[in-house]
């Protein structure tokens, strides 16, 4: 089961999400106030809080993570790697107290989504990091991540990995094939389709459908999407709505065509290979999971190397072979394909880990729900989901 199995919907950081809706001005912190006394010079330690199973691990002992391991072992800092994030909004309401009030969170990196990336960018909360000090980011980070619209330049983020939203079915069981979204309209798949539950990974994938552009999407786009779906719930052709819990529906029989995350396919496929992953004509959505440097961080220039560590070719190549989400370093796919073991040279040629360009003219990284905007569409999605 991957890390992503473990996201849910938008709902447990009800609290967090009004904040940053209102637009607090209390909360935005300026510029100069950001940096703390940084103390890596001294204190060769780092804090790093991420998702569970969303890093390597030991086949033999899973207390050890390889590549953080050879991170502490050329630099001699030692890293303390907690696996505390499962829900973005959760996250959020954990830390956000001590953001608010100009106070350390006791976190030197963190990883979350884009999306709730972008609202951790407006409210001022993460630093700005020294690409001079990370060669490594500046070469190899993937063209197509390096300026979506919430951090133009990427001079606050940088991708730990990404993934794609696209749609996965059973095609031994459905009979033909899917091509694009409107095919999960089709009679035979009245009540054997299901939609992701969470507003901001399921929106894109529809407007898409639409044929929107979701660079640039408008309101109106999404209230049509909206009433779209409110019909097909009341007809019952969506069977229901789901947070990952959608790999199991699959994998039975129940469903046969769904929104998917494309690394939970990748796994599903070594088990049952007429499960497969579909990028609609039309596209899908191109997302990532980004580290960040919290305020006041008490070991900035610690996180800024570990950061750079990652994006190393050898280093991202042997995550990937673990993670199965998009690399965000395409100069590690020649790494794999040059490997003996053939399992592992053949995710070089996984488009789902490499997306080739074919597929890459179909991908697209929507543009962020503003603050605004965020309440009332938050408020509307969740009446139709059930949330």
């Amino acid at each position: 089961m991957s890390r992503r199995s473990l996201l849910r919907a938008l709902g447990a950081g009800a609290a967090g999400a009004t904040l940053a809706g209102c637009g607090v001005p209390a909360a935005f912190v300026e510029p100069g106030d950001r940096a703390g006394h940084d103390s890596s010079a001294t204190d060769h330690t780092l804090h790093f809080a991420n998702w569970p199973l969303y890093i390597d691990t030991d086949d033999d002992n899973e207390s050890k993570r390889p590549t953080l391991d050879a991170f502490s072992k050329r630099t001699g800092i030692s890293v303390t790697y907690t696996e505390e994030i499962n829900d973005n909004d959760e996250f959020f309401g954990k830390i956000s107290p001590a953001l608010m009030n100009h106070q350390q969170t006791g976190r030197d990196l963190i990883v979350i989504s884009d999306w709730m990336a972008a609202r951790f960018v407006r409210l001022g909360w993460v630093q700005e990091m020294d690409r001079a000090k990370q060669p490594n980011v500046a070469k190899y980070l993937d063209p197509q991540l390096r300026s979506p619209a919430f951090d133009e330049g990427r001079l606050h983020s940088v991708p730990w990995q990404s993934g794609i939203t696209g749609i996965a079915y059973n095609r031994k069981r459905l009979g033909r094939e899917i091509r694009s979204t409107g095919d999960l309209w089709a009679d035979d798949l009245r009540g054997r389709v299901t939609l992701l539950s969470g507003l901001d990974e399921s929106f894109a994938l529809l407007m898409q459908g639409n044929g929107v552009d979701i660079t640039r999407w408008t309101s109106d786009d999404f209230h049509e999407i909206c009433e779209q779906t409110e019909r097909r719930v009341r007809s019952k052709h969506i069977r229901r709505f789901t947070g990952n819990d959608y790999i199991k529906d699959l994998a039975t029989g129940d469903v046969l065509a769904c929104q998917a995350y494309s690394g939970d396919v990748i796994q599903l496929q070594a088990d049952n290979p007429d499960i497969e992953f579909v990028v609609p004509e039309e596209g899908a959505e191109l997302w990532a999971e980004s580290l960040m440097i919290p305020n006041l961080a008490r070991h900035k220039r610690n996180a800024e190397r570990l950061i750079d560590h990652y994006y190393d070719p050898e280093i991202a190549a042997e995550l990937a072979t673990w993670v199965n989400y998009v690399c965000p370093v395409p100069a590690a796919r020649d790494i794999l394909a040059s490997s003996k073991d053939e399992e592992t040279a053949a995710l070089a040629e996984d488009p789902l880990i490499f997306p080739d360009d074919t597929m890459r003219q179909r991908l697209a990284i929507a543009r962020d729900i503003t603050s605004e905007e965020r309440t009332g569409f938050a408020k509307k999605w969740n009446s139709i989901v059930g949330l």
